[in-house]
């Protein structure tokens, strides 16, 4: 139970990866600001989140089972907080969906809304009313960078992440009257176990119902791309537990929050003219035509990205 002075702070999705390292960031805090109250589909999958947190685990972090796909669920786990006081809200409960959209089912793609898009919703439609009352309270998204441009074969996730930067920017507007903060945290590549193994999974699917020629783009561009980007620019979780830990920390927190600076000219090129063309024709650029030096130098491949862009720019604004 949290003490006196201490701010409660409920996690989605803390079985593994950057909801994991965001629990044992905050619950560790050496001076004790928070109360942590992490959250998984099943329980059974604590060990590693106890394990991580040490000695903090029953005094500054305790469990609750949560599905964000569920609106019973929801409530029973906020109704489960005492006085149902949560000043931070943290959505981090997530899934991947990899591939030619041709080749996905509809179930699959609505399976990805249900998780990444509604289940933000039915957290903040569960937990926004009291903050209102109180007047007070931050809502933290971790949303995606590919949530503010698309990127090929990331269709249906980059989809469920536009909708829910959408939604949340209309929120942040009509929230400041009540004293609550909406912050997005915008990752890009993160090495996590969700990630190695949905690349696992996507690597030996079939894709039924993709024509051959895409399957050659996907598997002999994209891929490869993909792979050495995550080994050569991926961020660990504790990287955007940092981010995330500043963010609620801020006297003034940011609405997005950007991860990885090497992302803020690409982000930023999209912006660059009114058609917003020159971002697509970017990232066409850069899956066919860099691909193939990807494995040289990641980094340097993002340069010559970047001075390719200024060029183009020159181009559209003269």
């Amino acid at each position: 139970m949290a003490t006196e002075g201490q701010r409660v702070v409920l996690i989605t999705g803390c079985s593994s990866g950057i909801g994991l390292a965001i629990a044992v960031m905050l619950a560790r805090d050496k001076m004790k600001r928070y109360y942590v109250i992490g959250t998984m589909r099943d329980l059974k999958r604590k060990d590693k989140l106890v394990e991580a947190v040490g000695d903090a685990y029953g005094k500054t972090l305790s469990l609750l089972t949560l599905d964000v796909c569920s609106d019973e669920s929801v409530k029973q786990c906020v109704d489960s907080v005492k006085d149902r006081h949560i000043d931070i809200l943290i959505n981090n409960a997530g899934v991947g969906l990899v591939g030619p959209v041709e080749a996905l089912s509809l179930d699959e793609m609505k399976q990805v809304f249900e998780t990444n898009f509604f289940g933000v919703v039915r957290m903040i439609k569960e937990v926004m009313p009291d903050m209102k009352s109180r007047r007070s309270g931050h809502i933290i998204v971790i949303s995606s960078v590919l949530g503010l441009h698309g990127v090929a074969f990331n269709d249906v996730y980059s989809a469920s992440k536009f909708a829910t930067e959408g939604m949340c920017e209309g929120l942040a507007i009509q929230l400041m009257k009540f004293n609550i903060n909406v912050s997005m945290i915008e990752p890009g590549p993160v090495n996590t176990e969700f990630e190695m193994k949905l690349m696992t999974e996507v690597s030996k699917k079939e894709f039924v119902g993709a024509d051959a020629e895409t399957l050659n783009h996907f598997r002999t561009c994209y891929l490869p791309t993909q792979i050495n980007l995550f080994k050569g620019l991926g961020q660990t979780p504790e990287d955007i537990a940092k981010v995330t830990k500043k963010v609620i920390e801020s006297p003034r927190p940011p609405f997005r929050n950007l991860t990885n600076p090497l992302y803020t000219p690409i982000v930023a090129l999209k912006y660059a003219d009114e058609t917003r063309g020159l971002s697509v024709r970017t990232f066409y650029h850069m899956l066919y035509n860099l691909g193939g030096i990807m494995h040289v130098s990641q980094i340097e491949a993002l340069k010559l990205l970047k001075d390719w862009n200024y060029s183009q720019i020159n181009c559209v604004q003269q």
